[in-house]
């Protein structure tokens, strides 16, 4: 008999894999219930055997109206609290309180093994579930105990279906009213075909949201080939084993609840886990129950991937982990920067009921100290009050061992605070009574270190290098140690399976036009980079300029964003600035044309602290009418719909319904994928962002999102030599003694009084005053600022410490601050009272996707350990000049027609290059001849250009800056390729 190719041959080959393989039992139509969606059969026999006294408590069997009054129960119940929580919890009917599924069994737990084993995994084939007697059928549903957990649709893309079509058939033909699909009824549907599963937790008719449920390949999305049977075999032969989907339910799956506070009313949402996080979490758990405790963990999961859950769930089974029978952990800290992230991960925490009495959040230091006291197992706080906290952490907790996560490393992780977390959590820190000054540099340094009593757990989608050295996974390569992530789940996989939106698939750069007049009559000097840094700021914060620019913002939100209905007509906005006043100028300009407008809309401003605005003192609430906690919620509500931001909610700001995002700040690197990537959350009704810049250049974007995009890897470690290079260069100065290091150290280290440190660092700064000049100043203070920060960053992971090290970096804190910098004059003083903003506009070049380059891996550069010890001499320019310059580099020439001037601009040098008066200065003369020649031969060209291209011709007469750069790339361009214009000595 030929090979079944058909979707039913599929299903087959599933149920018997379930049925031989995961010792699952066959249920039948017959068995199940419609009326309550379950397994009658199944659910029955699972009570009898496992709770019949309980069960005969009830008289279900005595009577139908018990047994009916039992399954109503149950069934509201489920409907209550969703099958998750009723198959953890059971259910109380009065007298009784029966179990309905039997949690995995710890190794010593003889009982509880035996009752696992009686829990009852079924399986039904063509589950006819409709109540109105229709033949509709599901391909096939997964009971626990007869109570449905999971339903699948199939398709087989050999039958030229895929699961797209599964998708579709949930959508339209699986109505969300039948009692099977209602809300919390089952924990999870899966859409499969032999390529691809996609998953949905609520069936909601066309509005059902399908989200991929698929390992990637490639770093991108979709599954790799599997050389022992379907590429999508995992979900039968991982996913759904008796073990893996008890884990599953005890560990991971959960409906969260949100309560709107004006409202009252609660928003349910059902979760469970998407593919990379499981395999991450179980990956991590598997690798700390192997190894213990004492590891390093990094874990490079997307912007939007869902990592505060993927903390939450690595938080609770942490706590229990064991080896040799003993928890590897006394306690998890949970260590995170933004206020609205720690409230997420510690709802999701407490939701578990096995840990619910174990998690405690620290708002201060004295609540640190007690919840360790008093053994909380989960501890959560926030970054910021950390360092504090950990001061007043009792010695006994540090013979404890901690497992240490730490959300969006690179921002938890700087070096003081890691300093003072690693010293107050190590055992071996202990106060002693007749210490030296060396026995205390010995316990810094030993505190510096990555404890061998903790576990680091950093999460972030950004990885530096530092963060990559400190936490990474190392490996050889290359002739190098290099550094990776321990498990990633990257942003293109994320963008190619729909879990966050690609935000630079419709980016707008928008270039400014502008010119400034000269309103003094003397032409004078000034230094022309800070020149051109002053008029650039001036210009772009200009009313004029922000006026026009709000307008643009408020123009485009309403008559692009609004009317095409983005997100369901939810759609937010978010202003990016470059500061406060710009926020506040920005804030004010937007409020005023929305009125202008007469737009039903109004803006939200968010800056932090207090800020003197128009002779006021400004803050948040005092702008908005509102309390500053309030920003986050107001926003999801009308009339509140743009929000003008100066750095805050630039990072951690998880809000679905933002879209539009209007950038006036310049952003580079971690920067601009952390501000941008506030568009990319996903939301059922959301399928594109929208980006319009002012300020950035769209290849400066480009290379930023490049290397986080994929896989980010550490290219090199840092040579622990180039300290000992640092110091030979610092003491070559002579401006302090081994005396001096040594007498600064134990002052301080003994807590002598500041008037004892002092007069010593004085007289070293004497020296660097008086002993060297301005350039050797330069050279020592950038140098011995290396040296800390160098220093500072090595000492956590270097595996031998290093005493000298460590006294000449106290020594060097102390003096840094002591040593003036050199003497410089501000050369560009006094321009903006020389200039004013003649005219300005704004225009929008054409909207384009910003396509990442398809590389397995992007190589950041090590730790740099170098310094710049280089002053730059002002380069000095008349102002004529320089507002000449500007014009040319930031205002741009306005060509009415750039695809025709572009066209005739690439043909000129080939048009020189033809003249034989330049091809022969070219053959016969030097360089500087043939420049000449070149001129005249351009000279030429653009003369024959006038009758094709005006605008060229008066450009090149009238625009000095735009004759210089043409004449000199047509000159490089050709007298570079002179070899090929003269190929066999003859010119062509």
């Amino acid at each position: 008999m030929p090979t079944n190719t058909k979707e039913s041959g599929l299903e087959t080959l599933i149920i018997n894999y379930l049925v031989n393989q995961n010792g699952y039992e066959q249920g039948e139509n017959n068995d199940y219930n419609k009326e309550y969606a379950i397994d009658e059969t199944r659910l029955f026999r699972f009570l009898r055997n496992t709770q019949p006294e309980k069960l005969e408590t009830l008289g279900v069997f005595n009577s139908d109206i018990n047994k009916t009054k039992f399954l109503n129960r149950l069934q509201g119940e489920i409907a209550k609290n969703g099958i998750i929580d009723v198959l953890r919890s059971g259910i109380k009917v009065y007298p009784v309180t029966l179990d309905l599924f039997y949690l995995t069994p710890s190794e010593q737990n003889n009982k509880a093994k035996e009752l696992y084993e009686k829990n009852i995994f079924s399986v039904t084939r063509q589950l006819m579930y409709a109540r109105d007697n229709t033949k509709l059928a599901l391909d096939f549903a997964i009971f626990i105990n007869g109570l449905p957990l999971i339903t699948c649709e199939l398709k087989n893309r050999l039958t030229k279906q895929n699961v797209e079509d599964a998708v579709y058939q949930y959508k339209t033909d699986r109505d969300p009213r039948e009692l099977l699909f209602n809300f919390g009824r089952c924990m999870v549907h899966f859409a499969v075909d032999d390529n691809g599963i996609k998953m949905c937790t609520k069936l909601d008719g066309k509005k059902s949201w399908f989200l991929p449920f698929n390992k990637g390949f490639n770093d991108g999305a979709g599954n790799p080939p599997n050389p022992d049977g379907i590429k999508t075999d995992y979900l039968w032969k991982q996913i759904l084993k008796k073990d893996e989907l008890s884990n599953i339910i005890e560990n991971y799956a959960q409906i969260v609840e949100e309560k709107d506070e004006e409202t009252k009313k609660t928003k349910r949402t059902q979760i469970f886990p998407r593919y990379h996080q499981l395999s991450g979490v179980k990956a991590i758990l598997a690798d700390v129950s192997s190894k213990g405790v004492g590891q390093k963990y990094l874990i490079q999961h997307s912007a939007g991937s869902g990592k505060s859950n993927s903390i939450a769930w690595l938080a609770h089974q942490l706590v229990a982990v064991t080896k040799d029978g003993k928890n590897i952990f006394d306690s998890v800290i949970v260590v995170t920067d933004r206020i609205n992230l720690d409230k997420q991960i510690k709802n999701t925490i407490k939701s578990f009921m096995q840990v619910a009495n174990t998690v405690g959040h620290a708002e201060s230091s004295g609540d640190l100290k007690k919840l360790l006291q008093d053994g909380k197992k989960i501890i959560i706080t926030i970054v910021h009050k950390f360092p504090y906290i950990l001061e007043d952490i009792g010695n006994e907790q540090r013979k404890n061992n901690f497992a240490i996560i730490i959300d969006e490393a690179h921002s938890s992780q700087s070096g003081n605070m890691s300093a003072k977390m690693n010293m107050a959590l190590s055992e071996n820190y202990e106060d002693g009574e007749d210490e030296t000054t060396e026995d205390k540099i010995l316990k810094i340094l030993e505190g510096r270190k990555m404890l061998s009593n903790a576990s680091y757990f950093a999460f972030t989608a950004t990885p530096k290098n530092k963060t990559l050295e400190m936490f990474g996974v190392p490996y050889p390569a290359e002739g190098k140690t290099k550094h990776r992530p321990f498990h990633i789940y990257t942003m293109k996989q994320a963008i190619q399976e729909g879990f966050i939106i690609d935000v630079l698939k419709n980016y707008t750069p928008i270039k400014s036009y502008y010119k400034i007049a000269k309103i003094i009559e003397d032409d004078p000097l000034f230094d022309k980079k800070k020149a051109q840094k002053k008029l650039r700021k001036y210009v772009e914060s200009n009313e004029t300029a922000i006026g026009l620019k709000a307008e643009i913002m408020v123009d485009h939100f309403h008559d692009q964003v609004i009317p095409k209905g983005k997100i369901g007509g939810q759609a937010r906005a978010m202003v990016i600035t470059s500061s406060i006043e710009r926020a506040i100028q920005y804030f004010y300009a937007i409020s005023e044309y929305l009125v202008k407008r007469k737009s039903q809309y109004k803006a939200v401003l968010a800056f932090s602290g207090e800020h003197e605005y128009g002779g006021k003192k400004l803050t948040e609430s005092s702008v908005n009418g509102f309390p500053s906690n309030e920003i986050e919620k107001k926003l999801k509500k009308d009339p509140y719909r743009i929000l003008v931001v100066a750095n805050k909610f630039q990072t951690g700001y998880d809000e679905p319904l933002l879209h539009t995002m209007y950038v006036d700040k310049m952003l580079s690197d971690i920067k601009a994928v952390q501000t941008l990537s506030r568009l990319n959350r996903a939301h059922p009704q959301k399928h594109d962002t929208f980006v319009l810049d002012f300020a950035n250049e769209t290849e400066t974007i480009k290379e930023a999102f490049s290397k986080y995009y994929t896989t980010t890897i550490l290219s090199d470690v840092t040579d622990p030599d180039k300290l000992n290079d640092l110091e030979s260069d610092i003491r070559s100065y002579h401006v302090f003694t081994d005396y001096h290091i040594d007498t600064i150290v134990e002052l301080y280290l003994n807590g002598a009084d500041r008037d004892k440190l002092d007069p010593i660092l004085d007289v070293c700064a004497k020296i660097y005053e008086d002993d060297l000049d301005e350039t050797e100043q330069v050279d020592f203070k950038s140098k011995s600022k290396a040296f800390t920060r160098t220093y500072g960053f090595l000492a956590s992971i270097l595996p031998y410490g290093n005493a000298d090290w460590e006294k000449l970096s106290i020594f060097l804190s102390f003096l840094i601050t002591k040593l003036p910098a050199p003497k410089e004059e501000d050369l560009s003083k006094g321009i903006l009272e020389a200039i004013d903003l003649d005219s300005y506009r704004a225009e929008a070049q054409a909207t384009m996707s910003i396509i990442m380059e398809d590389s397995p891996a992007y190589e950041i550069n090590a730790v740099p350990t170098s310094a710049i010890g280089v002053k730059p001499e002002p380069e000095l320019d008349l102002l004529s000049n320089i507002l000449s310059n500007f014009h040319d580099l930031f205002g741009n020439i306005p060509w009415k027609d750039e695809d025709q001037v572009k066209k005739h601009i690439a043909g000129i040098p080939e048009m020189v290059a033809k003249d034989k008066d330049y091809q022969n200065a070219m053959k016969n003369s030097d360089k500087q001849n043939a420049k000449i020649e070149s001129e005249k031969a351009l000279n030429k060209a653009i003369i024959n250009l006038m009758t094709d291209n005006m605008e060229i011709f008066k450009q090149f007469n009238d625009n000095q800056s735009f004759k210089k750069w043409l004449s000199d790339m047509v000159f490089t361009v050709t007298y570079n390729s002179k070899g090929e214009i003269f190929k066999g000595d003859t010119a062509v």
